[in-house]
């Protein structure tokens, strides 16, 4: 049986009484669905350039932007494909996973998205490794370098039974009765303890942390980079996750470490969602709730500047009659405006 050690500290106490603090500032204040776009971009991006930094990626934020806007940039192949495998990663979060029907092929399935075409062989891509892994550094011994082991992952053989068990016991009732923030910080931990593929361990954590955080409706909206605080000091970040080999197992100094994280993560979203309050104080304050395919259409304007009936026909594989209703409820809500006529009419944000 997975068994899970930690204590709720004075530190951990605080932290996860800021979040949450900070949170409600977020879910209650006024957010038009323009905005929200565009913090969840935000969010999309830094979380991208921050997650595959930690792994070596040479991108650049502005390059990352680029490429997600369907730009090419100077860069090699496989930085390129990391980032747009996150990037399609994090758009596929709702649909990735189940609350409480989390499955050990719905982990193998987002490890290949996340690794398609980078790893040094394609067959090791969305399966558990079939060989030894370790984590370490190059060092210089004073004659030549040679490999440090930092740490030295599961038996190969131990992987898929760690794996099942872990997600068995993610599937139950006293999982989700844990506090999101830290049930995050577990599944983050475990399949970085676990390392279970060959490569894109951590990738793969981090993205396994952010979909808790959505199942729990703690970030519904995926606004927060939580990302962001890893990559700020990773030395930092590697260090905390090795605190539990140091302790028989026990994840608290982890956990710390993992809300100090998400407090300023979600501080940071509630400032920049107070700046945008507070531009709109003239509006009516009253949110508007928007459809899943509905934020998707506004999320398309912000990036592409507007769209047509035709594009949103080809996106979501519907009718035009489906299409024009979905726009005709947009423009209810005074969340968008059209332009032009006839052939050339085309949709842009209020």
């Amino acid at each position: 049986m997975f068994n899970l050690k930690y204590t709720i500290t004075e530190k951990i106490l605080n932290n996860l009484t800021a979040i949450a603090s900070s949170r409600a500032i977020i879910e209650q204040s006024y957010l038009v669905p323009k905005w929200e776009a565009k913090l969840r971009r935000q969010a999309l991006l830094h979380n991208t350039h921050s997650s595959t930094a930690i792994e070596g990626n040479k991108l650049s934020l502005p390059q990352v932007e680029a490429l997600a806007e369907g730009k090419d940039v100077i860069a090699t192949d496989k930085d390129k494909y990391e980032v747009l495998n996150y990037i399609e990663a994090l758009e596929k979060i709702p649909s990735l996973t189940e609350k409480r029907k989390i499955k050990v092929s719905d982990i193998l399935n987002i490890h290949r998205i996340l690794t398609k075409g980078v790893m040094q062989r394609d067959a090791d891509s969305g399966v558990f490794r079939n060989r030894q892994v370790f984590v370490g550094k190059r060092i210089f011994d004073g004659t030549g370098f040679k490999e440090e082991i930092e740490y030295m992952p599961p038996k190969t053989e131990e992987v898929p039974a760690l794996v099942k068990e872990f997600v068995d016991w993610l599937n139950t009732d006293k999982a989700w009765e844990i506090n999101s923030v830290l049930l995050a910080g577990v599944v983050h931990y475990e399949i970085a303890r676990i390392h279970p593929f060959i490569d894109g361990n951590g990738r793969t954590a981090r993205l396994l942390a952010t979909i808790i955080l959505y199942l729990s409706g703690f970030d519904h909206r995926r606004i927060f980079a939580l990302d962001d605080y890893y990559d700020r000091d990773r030395q930092a970040y590697y260090a905390a996750l090795k605190t539990a080999q140091q302790n028989n197992g026990d994840i608290t100094q982890w956990l710390e470490y993992f809300t100090t994280g998400v407090a300023y993560s979600v501080n940071e979203a509630k400032d920049t969602v107070l700046k945008v309050g507070s531009k709109k104080k003239a509006l009516e304050k009253v949110q508007i709730a928007l459809t899943t395919r509905q934020m998707k259409i506004v999320e398309y304007i912000n990036v592409n500047g507007k769209v047509t009936n035709k594009d949103l026909r080809e996106i979501f594989k519907i009718s035009a009659q489906a299409v024009h209703k979905e726009l005709t409820k947009l423009i209810e809500l005074k969340v968008i405006r059209p332009k032009g006529k006839g052939r050339s009419l085309y949709y842009v944000i209020t």
